[in-house]
């Protein structure tokens, strides 16, 4: 295969792998103290909305994913109430999250810029070269020609995997989520874990969406995370609930995602949809023959009660 497609698979992988990356990262916080967190998707897009607007009217896209990432520390927020608070059923609490995400961004976009027949766009995340590395073939401008949120991303996973195995809070979160009455009773508070668990997931998943909207699209169009939320769901179980595993995990099915617009581009004589297809596909295949093998945080998706 020739060196300039092989060079611009990678890079589409990596754009295609940080959003999932960010929202699996957040997602390994939340489930490691026992709280499953399906509103990602919901989160995704709100990031993506908010990053959107601040950025179109800032004309800073640094200020577009700062704001995004507190809005999705406030959906964050929103979760822990209901499901750390009020002891909510966890699925229940994230669908409806979601549903909330998508009626209020696209009500909202209506609101602010009406029904018009073409997106609006913002001026893109400024991307950064690292010198030298950067000429390296294949993987050199894929990795190492990104924007700040793109480095941050990669950057977070050493971090988190030290902090989850070698610090006190660390060690306090992987308690709760394996048995949070054994956690108090070492004097961990589960609730506030949890909640600070769930505002760190929320803050991520909208970093995510932030980088789809001033990043890789530069605009919004209602929906646009398209089930990400979901597959970076997938992510953290295929990586066995480890930063570096969600990091491939990431990757592989960013390459996924890539590979449909690499088999368009070809030209087969195949319908386009099934091109569009093969991700979410790929998630159903790769969880249908995988999941069962992968062992959870104990305590994930139980509520909790003190007595």
């Amino acid at each position: 295969m020739d060196q300039a497609i092989l060079t611009g698979l990678a890079a589409s992988t990596v754009t295609m792998a940080v959003p999932l990356l960010l929202a699996a990262l957040g997602e390994l916080i939340a489930e490691r103290s026992g709280t499953i967190n399906i509103g990602l998707e919901g989160m995704l897009l709100m990031g993506a909305f908010t990053a959107l607007i601040a950025a179109y009217f800032s004309g800073s896209s640094a200020l577009g994913i700062g704001l995004a990432v507190g809005a999705g520390a406030l959906f964050g927020l929103l979760m822990a109430y209901f499901v750390v608070g009020a002891n909510a059923n966890q699925v229940v609490a994230g669908a409806a999250l979601n549903l909330l995400a998508l009626g209020l961004t696209g009500v909202a976009y209506r609101a602010v810029f009406g029904v018009t027949g073409s997106a609006i766009t913002v001026r893109g995340a400024p991307a950064f070269s690292v010198p030298v590395l950067r000429s390296l073939p294949v993987f050199g401008a894929a990795v190492f020609q990104q924007t700040l949120l793109g480095y941050a991303s990669f950057v977070l996973v050493p971090l988190l995997a030290f902090a989850l195995a070698r610090t006190l809070p660390g060690l306090a979160l992987r308690m709760v989520g394996e048995n949070p009455r054994a956690a108090e009773a070492q004097g961990v508070h589960v609730k506030r874990v949890r909640t600070l668990a769930l505002v760190a997931c929320g803050a991520l998943a909208a970093a995510g969406g932030a980088f789809l909207s001033v990043v890789y699209a530069n605009t919004f169009v209602e929906g646009m995370s398209a089930g990400r939320g979901f597959i970076a769901l997938a992510v953290v179980i295929v990586g066995r609930w480890s930063a570096w595993g969600i990091l491939l995990a990431a990757l592989f099915f960013g390459l996924a995602s890539s590979l449909q617009f690499q088999f368009q581009a070809l030209g087969v004589a195949v319908p386009y949809q099934l091109f569009l297809m093969l991700p979410y596909v790929l998630t159903l295949v790769v969880l249908a023959g995988y999941a069962g093998r992968a062992r959870p945080p104990a305590a994930l998706g139980q509520g909790y009660r003190r007595d």
